[in-house]
């Protein structure tokens, strides 16, 4: 993998994907710091320091710090998001939509379109909200919380999550990698100097509590969990697949033994994703009731780190590990490409057996990789528990910055290896086509 990624400059094509999808992400990057009319910054910035532990610094993380800049990127491309996941539950119960699913690239692209309608309506009920919330607050960052006002800031930070739709599909389509989990990843990383900084600041040096060795011990689990998180996602359950042999004229066709990979953690990076977004959903909706004291109550409960966040966050990891699953990997159509290509199962009889045998699998080694991801995703709750300390690095915000690097990694791999594979091809034919002309000549 390093020697392919050592080799990008020396393909066009991959060179300029590349170039692209840094130039988008640097238009997100600029589009961060583009404020809404009418907010204080100062008061902002005082009022996010209150709140980062909360529900607003989980969103603000997920928008790249663009909360705490009261950009028109503030809703991000977290609506976008709770709309992909709210069609793709709806897919599996409406019939039409399970037959739009099924009708190629056309069904595929009606879906998408109802998914951007979907996110423009989340995006306007969660502007309204979450701007409704700010202005309800006492010498809070709003200098004029009208009517006019909040009706131009919904605009704006709609158009925003459409903007970032739209440069999320572009990076999918001309450059590298996913473009909505690029978007995030860019948000997560841009933050990571500040945390550290952060960090140092609370150390004795400073004038804070954390010793030397504390801070150590910090950058050690955080090496832990990136080389662990890196193996997780590389580790393969390889089903043994044997092709029946063929004889044709005098010679012998397949034989082969060859292996079936199955990813241990088959849906990356989309689970921990997926269960923030739902998460912050009900969040959204107490924050239109700020002074009743069930909401206070509910609030509390539902905060990041709290007990009842913790146990619905990893039990909806665990339901959207095995629903991606399910959604993007289908034994029956496996064990029927087996069946046609001639390939079988050592012990297993092919067709409905085979599926069988694939799905009892992937069942059993998904259930361990949504372990794996619920577990990196409540560390950092355990350490803020134990030290605390705002262990920034780990977690929900570590697992997409090490999955998506090492999804464009592969991709990149996989540019590479295609465009060595057409020129070796291209090379063949023109020795084969030379070596005729020279036979048909001494002839």
């Amino acid at each position: 993998m390093a020697n392919g990624i050592a080799n990008v400059g020396r393909i066009p094509e991959l060179r300029a994907r590349l170039g692209y999808t840094l130039m988008m992400l640097a238009v997100y990057r600029v589009g961060i710091f583009i404020m809404i009319p009418g907010v204080d910054r100062e008061r902002m910035t005082e009022y996010m320091q209150s709140a980062s532990t909360g529900f607003l610094g989980l969103f603000n993380m997920f928008s790249g710090g663009a909360i705490e800049q009261m950009s028109v990127f503030a809703l991000g491309i977290m609506p976008y998001i709770s709309a992909s996941i709210i069609i793709q539950l709806l897919t599996v119960v409406v019939p039409p939509l399970e037959r739009l699913s099924k009708e190629g690239d056309q069904g595929r692209k009606k879906i998408n379109q109802y998914t951007r309608y979907g996110a423009i309506g989340l995006a306007i009920v969660q502007g309204v909200m979450l701007l409704r919330s700010l202005a309800g607050q006492q010498d809070g960052p709003i200098i004029d919380a009208g009517t006019g006002w909040l009706m131009l800031a919904v605009l704006t930070v709609t158009t925003g999550t459409c903007f970032l739709m739209w440069i999320g599909e572009q990076i999918t389509e001309r450059g590298l990698g996913n473009g909505t989990s690029l978007v995030i990843y860019a948000g997560i990383v841009c933050d990571i100097p500040d945390s550290i900084m952060r960090l140092f600041q609370l150390s004795e040096g400073n004038g804070g509590t954390l010793t030397l060795t504390t801070i150590a011990l910090l950058g050690m689990i955080v090496l832990v969990v990136i080389g662990a998180i890196v193996f997780m996602e590389r580790a393969q359950r390889r089903i043994p697949v044997q092709y029946a042999k063929k004889v044709v004229g005098r010679k012998q066709f397949g034989g082969q033994s060859t292996y079936l990979p199955l990813k241990l953690n088959t849906a990356g990076v989309i689970p921990p994703i997926f269960a923030s977004s739902i998460l912050m959903l009900p969040m959204t909706l107490l924050n239109l009731f700020p002074n009743s004291a069930w909401v206070v109550s509910m609030t509390n409960k539902l905060a990041p780190g709290a007990t009842l966040y913790n146990v619905l966050f990893v039990s909806l990891i665990i339901f959207f590990a095995y629903f991606y699953t399910a959604v993007t990997f289908n034994p029956l159509d496996v064990a029927e490409n087996l069946k046609k290509s001639g390939g079988f199962i050592p012990g297993v009889r092919a067709g409905k057996k085979t599926a069988d045998f694939i799905d009892a699998v992937l069942t059993r080694i998904t259930f361990g990789g949504a372990v794996y991801i619920a577990a990196v995703c409540v560390l950092p709750t355990f350490l803020q528990q134990m030290w605390g300390v705002p262990f920034q690095f780990g977690g929900t915000g570590l697992l997409i910055v090490v999955g998506v690097a090492l999804d464009t990694a592969n991709q990149i791999q996989s540019y590479v290896i295609s465009q060595n594979y057409e020129q070796f091809a291209q090379t063949g034919a023109r020795q084969r086509t030379r070596g005729g002309v020279g036979t048909g000549a001494a002839r």
